[in-house]
C-alpha cells in the first residue's frame, strides 16, 4: 500500500510537471513552482474568500467607492503627429530628415502607446468597454480609449505584463493581430503564449524574469514585480507576471504593469545598471498609481501613489508618469483620487511636478531629441 501511494504521488507530480512544462518550469529558479509561479520573496497577495467578503461588506457599509470629484481629464490625441512620427523609419528604414521623437501617449488604464527607435509599442492593450470576461457585466470604462484601436499607428510590439482582464483583453489582442496581418510581435511572460496561440496569435515570444528579447535594435527585459495572475477560479499563479524594462538608443523606459511595492524596483536598477547615464537607468517610468484601497487588502498587489514615488526613485528614473487610474472603477478610492494623492506624495518628497506627473487620457509626453 505504501509503495502504491508513493507511486501515485510520483505519477501526480510527473503529471503536474508535464502540464506546466510549456511554461518553462525550472526548479533552479525560485519564482517557479511545479504548478506555476510565486512571488520572491513570497508575499501574501492571495487573500482568502473571507477577506474578499470582508472588503465588499465594509465598502457597502461605508458607501465606497465615493463619487469622483471630477471626470478624468481627456484631450484630443495628436493623431497626425503620432502617425507621422515613425512613418519614415517604418516605410523605408532610412534616416528621416527630422528624426522620430520618443513619446508616450496615455490611452487609458495601463494602455500606453510608446514611440521609440522608430517603433510603435503598446502596453497592456485594453480597448473593450469592460475589463471582464463578459461583455455585459464587470468594470465599465469611465472614458473611451484616448485613441481608438482603428486609429492607432501600425503597432510593432505589444507588451503584456500579466493575464488579468484589465491588462490582457482577448478581443483587443485579436484585433491588433488581425489589423497587422500577424506582423505585430507580442512579448509576454511565461505561460501566456499558449493562451494567445489559442486565439490565433502566433507571433509571440515568452520570457521569464530577467530574460531579454532584442527586436529592431531595442532590448526588452521582463523584470520581476510583486503581483499574481488568474483569469478564472482555478488558474491562480499558473502564468507569470512582470514589468518591462526597455532600452532603445533614444529612450530608456520602464513599465510596471500591476505591482505591489517591493525590493524588485531597486533590484532592477542594480541588475540593469549598465544602462545608466549620469546615475539614471531610465528616462521614463510608467508606474501604476491606482487601485490601492483598502490598503489592508491591496497593499501587497498594488502600490499607492506614495509608494509609486518611492519606486521611481528606486528604479533610478528621471521622469515618472502615473497610469492605472481614472478608467475602470476597481477598488475603493474615487476614480480621480490617485493624482490627488500623487501630488501630496510629490510635495512631501520635495519633487517638482515634472518629476512625476499624470497625463490626460489621449495626452502625449514628448521626449527630448
Amino acid at each position: 500500500m505504501a509503495l502504491m501511494r508513493a507511486g501515485l504521488w510520483a505519477a501526480g507530480l510527473l503529471c503536474a510537471l508535464a502540464a506546466h512544462a510549456h511554461h518553462g518550469f525550472d526548479p533552479a529558479r525560485p519564482q517557479h513552482t511545479p504548478g506555476g509561479f510565486r512571488n520572491v520573496p513570497d508575499a501574501p497577495v492571495a487573500k482568502p474568500f473571507s477577506a474578499l467578503l470582508r472588503w465588499k461588506w465594509e465598502a457597502w457599509r461605508e458607501g465606497l467607492p465615493p463619487a469622483a470629484h471630477a471626470a478624468t481629464p481627456v484631450v484630443a490625441p495628436a493623431l497626425q503627429r503620432l502617425q507621422a512620427n515613425t512613418e519614415p523609419v517604418r516605410r523605408t528604414g532610412a534616416q528621416a530628415a527630422t528624426p522620430p521623437r520618443s513619446s508616450a501617449t496615455w490611452i487609458g488604464h495601463a494602455t500606453v502607446l510608446v514611440q521609440s527607435a522608430g517603433l510603435n509599442i503598446l502596453t497592456d492593450p485594453v480597448f473593450s468597454e469592460r475589463a471582464s470576461p463578459l461583455a455585459f457585466l464587470g468594470p465599465k470604462r469611465a472614458q473611451p480609449p484616448g485613441i481608438a484601436l482603428a486609429d492607432l499607428p501600425p503597432i510593432d510590439v505589444v507588451l503584456i505584463s500579466h493575464n488579468h482582464y484589465d491588462h490582457l483583453d482577448r478581443r483587443s489582442a485579436v484585433q491588433l493581430n488581425e489589423r497587422s496581418g500577424g506582423r505585430t510581435l507580442f512579448l509576454v511572460p511565461l505561460g501566456i503564449k499558449a493562451f494567445l496561440e489559442g486565439e490565433g496569435i502566433t507571433n509571440v515570444v515568452e520570457l521569464d524574469w530577467w530574460d531579454v528579447h532584442r527586436h529592431e535594435g531595442v532590448e526588452f527585459h521582463l523584470v520581476p514585480v510583486q503581483h499574481w495572475s488568474a483569469r478564472g477560479l482555478h488558474d491562480r499563479m499558473e502564468t507569470l507576471w512582470g514589468g518591462w524594462a526597455v532600452f532603445a538608443p533614444d529612450l530608456r523606459w520602464y513599465f510596471s504593469g500591476d505591482a505591489g511595492y517591493s525590493r524588485h524596483f531597486a533590484e532592477t536598477r542594480q541588475r540593469l545598471g549598465a544602462h545608466a547615464r549620469e546615475g539614471e537607468v531610465f528616462d521614463l517610468a510608467l508606474l501604476a498609481i491606482g487601485a490601492y484601497a483598502p490598503r489592508w487588502f491591496m497593499r501587497e498587489q498594488h502600490m499607492d501613489p506614495a509608494e509609486a514615488v518611492q519606486a521611481r526613485e528606486d528604479l533610478g528614473a528621471r521622469r515618472g508618469i502615473g497610469i492605472h487610474w481614472g478608467t475602470f472603477q476597481l477598488t475603493d478610492e474615487a476614480l480621480d483620487q490617485p493624482p490627488i494623492d500623487l501630488a501630496a506624495a510629490r510635495q512631501a518628497r520635495g519633487l517638482a511636478e515634472q518629476d512625476f506627473f499624470v497625463l490626460p487620457i489621449g495626452g502625449t509626453w514628448w521626449g527630448e531629441r
